[in-house]
């Protein structure tokens, strides 16, 4: 599935969004003044944007970026009005009928403000693109943040955003772009610059001052128009260094006809004298990979890469100018035989039978959907498959579309954000996980944002705006309503980019992480960090996941520690809520076996002691070899979904 709209699509999103917007903006008449409401996210104080207000009979307004809504209806002005309140994640509490809203005089020259709850972990900020960003703060002679509140570069709306730090600044480009003047726009890549916070740029918190690339028009300029019939759309941006230090800045590109048919893809590199990418190769069709996703580098070894995370980054090439152009220097972590593709199915396994993962070129990866074709044609068992997503609370596999992932310093951990394909909505549901390493264990998610009937695809975490030492995260996404089966486009909203905060200190993302062997082929566990049960702290090479369990508190959950660190390999757990000495040196925090309602995806750990006195812990009832099983299980934690073994030692 591809995630930008056709042109048809689009000439019809812009009528409608024309008639809508005729119909919410009244002004008011000469010696009148504007009602202000603001809607405050209760838990921050911070005024929510995107949120709608009905009256009785039905006319609409939404906040704005700010979280104001200018009121002027002539015949609804100097009387009491009830406004239903609604916006995806948030919430007003419902009244004796179940009405959401508030009832208020709507004096002119007065305000009011309301609170509204966010059921969303995430936060909506603000709208990054398109026109009237802080149109009702504008109207309210306001002073917004950003120096183009109303109009940036002629934008009314961009697709999906890829963005990179090159030479100092953040460097942005978009795919197709609506304009003012006509229903055709921008098919060629719009971009655009701004400054990071510690250069004279805005707190991310307050906004981001997008400098367009401009035609004499003053329309936001094509920068990628590549040969060839139909839209120009690129991925994969990536800053790298070339022999000589340079910075360079490239991107994927391909060629779209028809019904959203890509029949060609090249590479670009950005000129930024003349603020145009330039070509550099082109790309056959019949190979595996080329250049797209979001990227990252990371030293494997001895040699520097460049992830491709489309959401899974699976995909990697050495990270210099010359690999780049080559697509016989990429490689997937697959378990394809090497050389074969995907409608072969021909999977590799070890003498043991062992389902066998491994970065292997000129072959494709195994993604969720093949996965769940080769269970289903019996080729394979589902836990012997890399990629294992799933709702921490239900169990429920949940099927990543398309985001980014990054390392976070404050977790110690690789972070993803990605979109759900089939969820409750089409394309709306972002969710949240984490893994030891980019190839997994990616296992457990939370959801973080829902929209509900409505799209929000190709979200993208921007971590050189990260704070709080990585606790705090910023993404955003195309909120639009094209594949959600919603026939009314949200006014200003639709087909635009919305920026969401994240803070990983939110207990509900306190996932569960895999466990490990403390050495391979014992039955000692310990933690990423290094924690060791049984008194071993080396780090192996590689390792299966035994289970997974909290590294940090949460309610509910129950510290479990060694009993002696120095000298026991014995784990004792705490009772629910206690305190004690050693709960700061818990190995990891579980569930308490009688524990309510757990979740499916969670099993009971059991002790295994032998006449040595020597005790080891599995998930599985029947004791090994030599050993007698307690009769109480430990504690409750979450079974390993993946029988794969994973590189973690860097």
């Amino acid at each position: 599935m591809t995630t930008t709209s056709c042109c048809n699509c689009r000439r019809l999103l812009f009528g409608v969004c024309l008639a809508m917007l005729a119909l919410t903006t009244q002004a008011p008449a000469a010696g009148e003044e504007y009602f202000q409401i603001k809607i405050v996210d209760e838990q921050t104080g911070r005024g929510v944007p995107l949120v709608a207000l009905r009256t009785v009979n039905n006319i609409r307004h939404w906040t704005d970026s700010a979280g104001v809504v200018a009121f002027y209806e002539p015949g609804l002005m100097d009387r009491e009005v009830f406004f239903h309140v609604e916006s995806h994640g948030y919430e007003m509490p419902a009244d004796g009928f179940g009405f959401r809203g508030r009832r208020v005089m709507t004096t002119p020259g007065g305000e009011v403000t309301w609170k509204i709850r966010r059921r969303s972990i995430a936060e909506r900020l603000y709208r990054m693109t398109g026109e009237g960003i802080y149109r009702d703060s504008v109207l309210l002679k306001h002073s917004p943040p950003i120096e183009h509140p109303l109009l940036g570069g002629g934008v009314l709306g961009s697709d999906s955003v890829v963005n990179a730090v090159f030479r100092g600044r953040v460097y942005w480009f978009w795919g197709d772009t609506n304009q003012v003047g006509y229903p055709l726009g921008n098919f060629h890549v719009p971009g655009a610059v701004s400054r990071l916070p510690n250069d004279g740029g805005l707190d991310v918190e307050r906004g981001v001052n997008l400098e367009y690339f401009t035609a004499d028009t003053g329309f936001a300029k094509e920068t990628a128009r590549m040969p060839g019939q139909g839209p120009t759309w690129i991925s994969g941006l990536t800053t790298l260094r070339d022999k000589d230090g340079a910075e360079r800045l490239f991107a994927g590109y391909v060629k779209v006809r028809g019904a959203m048919d890509v029949y060609h893809r090249g590479l670009v590199e950005f000129d930024d004298e003349k603020q145009v990418f330039q070509h550099v190769a082109d790309f056959s069709m019949g190979e595996p990979h080329y250049p797209e996703g979001h990227t990252f580098t990371r030293r494997d070894g001895d040699v520097e890469y460049v992830y491709f995370a489309s959401p899974y980054p699976l995909v990697r090439v050495p990270a210099n100018p010359e690999s780049l152009a080559d697509l016989a220097e990429y490689e997937s972590y697959t378990c394809l035989v090497g050389g074969t593709r995907r409608d072969d199915k021909q999977l590799d396994r070890d003498d043991a039978g062992r389902l066998r993962y491994a970065w292997r070129k000129n072959t494709p990866l195994v993604d969720q959907q093949l996965q769940q074709k080769l269970v289903a044609e019996g080729k394979a068992r589902p836990e012997e498959f890399l990629l294992q997503l799933r709702d921490v609370e239900t169990g429920k596999t949940v099927i990543a579309h398309s985001g980014s992932v990054y390392w976070n310093a404050h977790r110690r951990r690789w972070v993803m954000i990605a979109v759900e394909v089939f969820g409750t909505s089409l394309l709306g549901e972002v969710w949240y996980a984490e893994a030891d390493a980019p190839e997994g264990p990616w296992c457990f998610a939370r959801k973080i944002v829902s929209h509900e009937k409505y799209s929000f695809y190709n979200p993208k975490q921007h971590p050189m705006f990260d704070a709080e030492g990585g606790r705090v995260l910023y993404f955003e996404g195309t909120y639009t309503h094209t594949f959600s089966g919603n026939e009314h486009p949200t006014p200003r909203y639709d087909y635009n980019q919305i920026l969401y905060k994240l803070d990983l200190a939110d207990p509900r993302l306190a996932l569960p992480v895999a466990i490990y062997p403390a050495k391979l082929g014992d039955a000692e566990f310990r933690l990423l960090d290094g924690v060791a049960l049984g008194g071993s702290r080396s780090r192996p090479l590689s390792a299966r996941p035994a289970f997974f369990a909290l590294d940090r508190p949460i309610e509910g959950a129950v510290a479990v520690t060694l009993a002696d660190p120095k000298e026991s390999s014995r784990l004792v757990v705490a009772a629910l809520g206690e305190t004690q000495p050693n709960s700061a040196l818990a190995t990891f925090y579980a569930l308490p076996v009688e524990s309510d309602s757990p979740a499916e995806s969670t099993t009971l750990l059991y002790e295994f002691l032998n006449e040595a006195g020597e005790h080891r812990y599995a998930t599985q009832r029947e004791p090994p070899p030599g050993y007698r099983r307690s009769e109480s299980p430990l504690c409750r934690v979450w079974r390993s979904p993946t029988s794969q073994t994973f590189n973690i030692s860097n």
